[in-house]
């Protein structure tokens, strides 16, 4: 066994970085293992990973209902973002509806361009998501 298949035994999953000190082996960023010692590639997306760019745009357009976060698994602020943007429209005769409206919009499109950018790269679940 290699130093990296004993990592590997110990925690399940073996950085790419980590690998690469360990072996001197370099692995794709889209590999899913090592071909030297079958070490699992952290970094590779699962065959199922959510779209950075359908989840950005999601944000752009129906971002106040939350529709980006059900759609990466963050279902709690998804949850919030749709309640607040009903509330909000209900709340549109009193005029601070529109206010609320607002903040909604502009909280979700800072997480497209956080998602877009890079800066939200994981699912609810952990999971990187797939450029």
């Amino acid at each position: 066994y290699c130093l990296a298949e004993r990592v590997a035994a110990a925690t399940g999953v073996v950085p790419a970085k980590a690998h690469t000190a360990i072996t001197a082996v370099t692995l794709a960023p889209d590999a899913a293992v090592c071909l030297n010692c079958g070490v699992a590639n952290k970094q590779a997306p699962a065959p199922d990973a959510k779209s950075k760019l359908v989840a950005g745009l999601l944000g752009i357009f129906l971002g106040t209902f939350g529709v980006h976060n059900f759609y990466l698994g963050y279902t709690g602020k998804a949850i919030t973002q749709l309640v607040l943007t009903i509330v909000g429209y209900i709340l549109c005769c009193v005029v601070v509806g529109v206010f609320l409206v607002i903040g909604i919009w502009i909280w979700s499109l800072v997480e497209a361009i956080m998602i877009l950018t890079g800066k939200i790269n994981v699912d609810g679940k952990g999971n990187p998501l797939a450029d």
